[in-house]
C-alpha cells in the first residue's frame, strides 16, 4: 500500500448488491481491523429484556459476562440476557474490538476510558460508564496486543 490508497464510491441501484472490494498487495491487521469493523457494524447482538427480544448494536455493548451458566450483555443503561455461549461470542467477535478479558468476562476495548495495574498482574479497566472491569493476567499480554503496546 502506498502513501495514499484511492478510495471510491459508487452509487448503485435499488436492488442491486452491495459489496466492498480491497485490491493490496499488502494485507496487514490493519486492513483486517477495518474489515472486521465493516462487519461488525453489519452484525447485531441478540438480547432478551423482559420477555422481549432487542437487536443489539455492537457498538453500544460495553461488554458480555457469563454468570451462572447465563451470558449478560451490559450496555450503557440496560443488561440484556444473550442465549450464545460467552466461547460462541468470542468466536464471533474475534478480531474486533471486543476480546477476552478474564474466563467470565468479553470486553469492548472501545468502551475502555482507562487502564492502571492492578494487583498480581492484572490490569482495571474504567470504563466510560464508569463501571471498573478486572483484566485478568492471562489475558493481559492480548490486551497490549489489540493496544499495540
Amino acid at each position: 500500500m502506498g502513501a495514499y490508497m484511492k478510495i471510491i464510491i459508487e452509487d448503485i441501484k435499488d436492488g442491486e448488491e452491495e459489496s466492498i472490494t480491497i485490491r493490496s498487495n499488502n494485507i496487514d491487521d490493519h486492513i483486517l481491523q477495518m474489515i472486521y469493523g465493516i462487519k461488525m457494524n453489519k452484525k447485531k447482538a441478540i438480547g432478551m429484556y423482559e420477555g422481549q427480544i432487542y437487536m443489539i448494536d455492537p457498538t453500544d455493548i460495553y461488554y458480555f459476562e457469563a454468570v451462572d451458566n447465563k451470558v449478560f450483555i451490559y450496555c450503557d443503561k440496560k443488561v440484556y440476557e444473550s442465549k450464545l455461549k460467552l466461547y460462541e461470542i468470542e468466536k464471533d467477535y474475534e478480531n474486533t474490538d471486543f476480546f477476552r478479558a478474564s474466563k467470565s468476562i468479553i470486553l469492548n476495548l472501545s468502551k475502555i476510558r482507562n487502564l492502571s495495574p492492578a494487583f498480581n498482574g492484572r490490569f482495571e479497566a474504567l470504563l466510560k460508564n464508569k463501571e471498573k472491569v478486572i483484566i485478568s493476567r492471562q489475558f493481559v499480554p492480548e490486551l497490549k496486543k489489540k493496544l499495540g503496546l
